[in-house]
């Protein structure tokens, strides 16, 4: 990517950030940190890698992503809305009665959303299926899927890393976004994940890891992992929860679930622009 490329999608993220917080806001509360963590991979693969048609979300093989940390919903249809596949003014509608925007993606909603998520470790075991699909199929498509790092203390995710290797999924290209907190503590005083690299690799993985919020670094890890022949491939983004707002990021622990006042806002909206 050239360098205005890359002021483009920094400048991207930013906007994306904003619809985030605003879309909060309208109800008051929630998932704000590990939304705004997400927002780089996000935006690198919507505006610049993924082989998709907002005019036509069901397009034959088009590439897939499922966000198997189900709370950066708000994220997901930040950058959908964006993107065209509805309307802007639907993110006011975020989690309220009659929404189409439920906290966790449903795909059953949601244009553009491609896999229910809410139980951790599910997301990431039907990106799996899919990517075995997809091989069957001959398609094509690319299948992404990004899984928290909290998360990563389900088993079942381990078993949907095993299933991957075993198959040879080089079409599968997952994230997790290592930002360190999850729900009410650090990850390392839950139960401590690292080293995940070492973890992926020994379950038959290609891993990269860099720094989260950097877009080019996060657009060549993707192309490098197309290179891969017979392996899936985690790239580790390491993160800090709440990326972009300081007062958000300053919360830590407590960014996970939080209230909007007009005050954090317009605070944040000042800072984003």
């Amino acid at each position: 990517m050239d360098a205005k490329e890359i002021k483009n999608l920094e400048d991207k993220s930013k906007f994306i950030r904003g619809l985030i917080i605003k879309e909060i806001y309208k109800i008051g509360e929630g998932h704000a940190g590990g939304s705004l963590s997400a927002v780089e991979a996000l935006v690198v693969l919507y505006y610049k890698v993924m082989n998709i048609n907002p005019k036509d979300p069901d397009m034959i093989g088009r590439d897939r992503f499922i966000m198997s940390k189900g709370h950066a919903g708000p994220a997901v249809y930040a950058v959908l809305a964006d993107k065209g596949y509805f309307d802007v003014s639907e993110l006011d509608t975020l989690n309220k009665p009659g929404t189409n925007l439920p906290s966790h993606c449903d795909m059953n909603k949601t244009k553009g959303i491609d896999m229910t998520v809410g139980s951790l470790g599910q997301g990431i075991s039907c990106a799996v299926g899919m990517a075995k699909a997809s091989k069957i199929m001959k398609d094509n498509a690319y299948i992404y899927c990004m899984i928290g790092d909290g998360e990563s203390q389900e088993g079942q995710v381990w078993e949907a890393a095993m299933a991957a290797s075993q198959f040879k999924l080089n079409n599968l290209i997952c994230f997790v976004d290592y930002n360190k907190i999850q729900l009410d503590d650090t990850v390392e005083n839950i139960m401590n994940v690292a080293p995940l690299d070492k973890k992926w690799e020994a379950f038959g993985w290609k891993v990269i890891s860099i720094d989260g919020h950097d877009v080019e670094k996060i657009y060549s890890s993707i192309i490098e992992a197309k290179d891969s022949k017979e392996k899936p491939t985690m790239i580790i983004l390491n993160t800090i929860k709440g990326k972009g707002v300081k007062i958000i990021e300053e919360m830590g622990v407590a960014n996970h679930s939080m209230k909007i006042s007009e005050e954090i806002k317009n605070m944040a909206l000042k800072e984003l622009e």
